[in-house]
């Protein structure tokens, strides 16, 4: 029998997943300022510059499949440790980019090995914490990463201002090179039994089986894809509408994107309450409200007419807080029920939430036309979906033992 792992201290587990799930805001938010200048610069179109972010997040789809496994096989920290290693010279690759081809190449891989990072992130806490005790823990590493995608779009928007957009990536190096320092130093292995059959056909795909056929991954694995999906029409449009269609700089369009991370911050707050009071499936009932309003708001004014800041601004602030509660629930939900499948179900989760954001991505870059109604209605379509899983798949099949 392997002993169980030596758990970390609250505080070591909370700056863990901030900083694994923080790579994610980092790697996407950080370099959103400087879209509309690597579109300059390398001569794009807005197709090929959709494409950078488009193509990240499929790689990180594809990635946690194989991620997830691996994980499961030979552990948490080796996957980890070579993972952060070669997104930190993915990242020092994409200052040298002299065409949008490289970069997109780049982005590939560092969407491949983000994947190692963040499937680890969420199998890690199914391997130290019950459901509910891992969603009140997840919702502390969210508030991290709450914090993280404040910083990120402000530390952007000045880069690309002031130094220009390369050096947003010699940022995304350096935080990188310091979690992984963190994690070499300070994290211990979690995995309490690594599965020696974890990459062989037949069990490997019992273990997809058994998470797919799951009415509670369903649920959860759903409501994290909604939700994230209509923040991507956000993160991948927002450049091009606040700065080239509202007239925003880059500093003040980081600005605006810092308070959308405000709201989310102060979500996953709320969703600690909401957890004690209501469970899982009471807190995602009451987050979609915030989220239906949000869309549907967004998406009314823009179809009268209104193209100003505040008219994307506020909704969207509504629409970041319900966030905060659904993805931190929708990611522990959709791992809870499989603490021997924990790698594999993280995986088909993320690879679920990845494939929307990729053909979100594919949509808005045809969709982007100099005004705010693509952006308000993919927002909105996401607020509908999300608000029907949580009001309904969710309150039916959500619970987690």
């Amino acid at each position: 029998m392997t002993a169980a792992p030596r758990r970390p201290t609250a505080l070591v587990a909370a700056v863990a997943l901030a900083l694994l799930l923080g790579l994610q805001p980092v790697t996407t938010d950080l370099y959103l300022p400087a879209l509309p200048a690597i579109k300059a610069e390398l001569h794009a179109s807005m197709h090929a510059t959709q494409l950078t972010m488009a193509a990240l997040l499929l790689a990180f789809g594809f990635g946690q499949l194989v991620a997830g496994p691996v994980a499961d096989r030979f552990g948490r920290r080796p996957v980890l440790l070579s993972t952060l290693a070669v997104y930190l010279l993915a990242s020092l690759s994409a200052v040298l980019a002299q065409s949008i081809e490289a970069l997109v190449l780049v982005r590939i891989v560092q969407g491949v090995t983000m994947a190692g990072v963040v499937v680890v992130a969420r199998a890690m806490v199914r391997d130290l914490y019950a459901p509910h005790e891992g969603a009140r823990i997840m919702s502390l590493g969210q508030s991290g990463l709450g914090v993280i995608a404040i910083t990120s779009p402000l530390l952007g928007g000045w880069l690309t201002g002031h130094l220009g957009w390369r050096t947003n990536f010699i940022a995304v190096a350096l935080i990188a090179l310091a979690t992984l320092v963190f994690v070499a130093t300070r994290l211990p292995e979690t995995i309490r039994q690594k599965n020696p059959r974890a990459l062989h056909p037949g069990p490997l795909l019992a273990a997809w089986r058994t998470v797919l056929t799951s009415p509670t991954f369903h649920a959860w694995a759903g409501l994290s894809a909604a939700t994230y999906g209509g923040l991507f029409v956000f993160l991948a449009g927002s450049s091009f509408v606040y700065m080239q269609v509202l007239g925003l700089d880059a500093a003040h369009y980081g600005l605006a994107l810092c308070s959308s991370s405000v709201s989310y911050l102060a979500g996953t707050f709320v969703c600690r309450r909401w957890l004690v009071r209501h469970g899982m499936a009471g807190a995602v009932w009451r987050a979609a409200g915030f989220t239906l309003l949000g869309g549907l708001s967004m998406a009314a004014l823009a179809a009268a007419g209104v193209q100003t800041v505040w008219a994307i601004l506020v909704p969207q602030l509504l629409y970041a807080f319900g966030h905060g509660t659904h993805q931190a629930c929708g990611q522990t939900g959709a791992v809870g029920p499989f603490p021997q499948q924990a790698g594999v179900a993280a995986a088909l989760a993320g690879f679920l939430l990845a494939v929307v954001a990729f053909f979100i991505g594919q949509w808005l870059g045809l969709a982007l036309d100099g005004t705010t109604r693509p952006l308000a209605y993919g927002i909105a379509a996401g607020s509908v979906v999300t608000a029907l899983i949580a009001w309904t798949t969710v309150q039916r099949h959500g619970g987690v033992h």
